[in-house]
């Protein structure tokens, strides 16, 4: 056993054991049709399918043990039921984590890249912990009305292939779990788990106002809606606020962890190293280099080769894609695809090899990270695109009305499309009743998209959104 494991485990034995005897958060259960072992087991199977998916570390890496003991320390103060916690490192430079049902957990690489302390790290461990330990993933399936865990867990693959199957402007936006809705927490959701992971921080002692700390770091760096983090975990409201009140019932502690020398050695491990971004794990590019090995990432996914104008032409009878939360038409001759509120409709030959979408249209469901009126949420929606994609050039935003509900409406070109040449991409982002939004975007080289114009067209005015 190396020096720094031996000082890993000595600091677990040495944590300060949870106090009894206060108030504290008390979870409302949730209606969940699913067993404890049956929940463990797809969710194992979703882990599976994020390594054939994703770029994840080693378990060996220096960088993954850190955090399978960060982890570690802090599963020992989470309620409830003794899921069989698991954590993984995805070399990803964009700031998120996610938690599958079952107690596995993946934290991307450049969320330890901007945590500034351990106290901060360990707040999105906290949090997404709680995610777990409250069953808030099959609480969503079950919610959904799914038929099946498997229908629900066992599409991770194809969901986060979905997520990146979308036109080289707006691919890398979507988020590595584009798909998969049992993921994306509502803010009731969100708000208790910054809550319990507020007392599992306290009680591995912790500075508990970290986990806030770090999600203004979040919104510091990537602005209103550029971090996927932001996008995949709404903010409820006044997290400060609300988290203070809970550690007021707390008893006072001389001093909270703040940080550790072996944080700062792994900080500037991380610091030299070059993660892969979401477009190229959305494209599989990662996969050309061996996996989830740290190094120079490999070249971007290269749209199709451009189509003819018999190869893209409608023919036949039109037929309707039933989606979650929509219908849309599209032409016979045309394929659509659904997994969760994801959707895509490309002609053939319209995917490149590798997932980059060249012709036809995408569809996907965005949170904002702060509700508002529909221009101002989707301009968080552009800004996330944008900062993801800085060669995407968006114009001005304009109304536009899609069978009686309003929305908004923009052109943008980007480069990098079929045949080379600019990409012209049209995006219409419509409200849905939840507080999100329904966007759909249309594909076509500049070159062919004044001729395809009509065919989008009609494919919008057959969008019909559904409760």
């Amino acid at each position: 056993m190396g020096n720094w494991t031996k000082c890993a485990f000595l600091a677990v034995l040495l944590l300060p054991a949870p106090l009894a005897g206060w108030a504290r958060y008390v979870p409302h259960p949730c209606k969940n049709a699913f067993t404890e072992q049956q929940e463990t087991t797809e969710g194992q199977k979703a882990a599976q399918a994020v390594y054939k998916e994703m770029p994840v570390l080693p378990d060996s890496d220096p960088v993954s043990r850190y955090v399978q003991q960060l982890g570690m320390r802090l599963v020992q103060y989470a309620p409830g039921y003794k899921w069989p916690y698991n954590f993984h490192v995805v070399n990803v430079g964009d700031i998120n984590a996610f938690a599958l049902p079952g107690g596995s957990i993946f934290v991307n690489l450049g969320t330890i890249q901007a945590a500034e302390t351990e106290a901060q790290l360990a707040g999105v461990m906290a949090h997404e912990i709680s995610h777990v330990a409250q069953r808030h993933s099959t609480c969503n399936i079950t919610k959904q009305r799914t038929p099946s865990l498997l229908a629900g867990l066992g599409q991770i693959a194809a969901g986060i292939a979905l997520g990146g199957a979308a036109g080289a402007a707006v691919q890398q936006g979507i988020g590595l779990t584009a798909g998969l809705s049992f993921l994306r927490m509502s803010r009731d959701a969100e708000k208790q788990a910054d809550l319990m992971g507020t007392d599992i921080l306290y009680d591995a002692g912790y500075d508990p106002r970290a986990m806030p700390q770090f999600f203004e770091v979040i919104q510091g760096k990537s602005g209103e809606g550029g971090a996927q983090f932001l996008s995949d975990h709404p903010n409820p409201g006044n997290r400060v606020g609300y988290v203070n009140d809970e550690i007021d019932t707390l008893p006072r502690r001389a001093s909270y962890v703040k940080t550790s020398a072996e944080f700062t050695r792994i900080k500037k491990q991380v610091a030299t190293m070059h993660p892969y971004t979401a477009k190229q794990v959305a494209s599989g590019a990662w996969k050309k280099q061996g996996g989830g090995n740290a190094g120079a990432p490999a070249a971007d996914a290269a749209p199709p080769a451009r189509l003819t104008e018999s190869q893209w032409a409608p023919q036949g009878d039109w037929q309707t894609l039933q989606g979650d939360g929509f219908t849309i038409s599209y032409p016979g001759n045309w394929k659509g695809v659904t997994s969760g509120p994801s959707a895509l409709i490309t002609p053939p030959g319209g995917v490149g090899a590798q997932g980059a979408v060249g012709y036809g249209m995408l569809s996907g469901r965005f949170q904002p990270p702060q509700l508002g009126e529909i221009a101002a949420e989707t301009d968080q929606l552009v800004a996330q695109l944008k900062q993801q994609n800085p060669q995407l050039q968006p114009g001005a935003a304009a109304e536009v009305m899609v069978n009686q509900v309003r929305g908004r409406s923009l052109q943008m070109t980007n480069s990098g499309a079929a045949g080379g040449g600019a990409e012209h991409d049209w995006l219409v982002a419509l409200p849905e009743t939840a507080g999100t939004l329904r966007y759909v975007v249309f594909v076509a080289p500049e070159a062919d998209f004044n001729a395809l114009r009509p065919t989008f067209e009609r494919m919008l005015r057959t969008l019909k959104l559904t409760p």
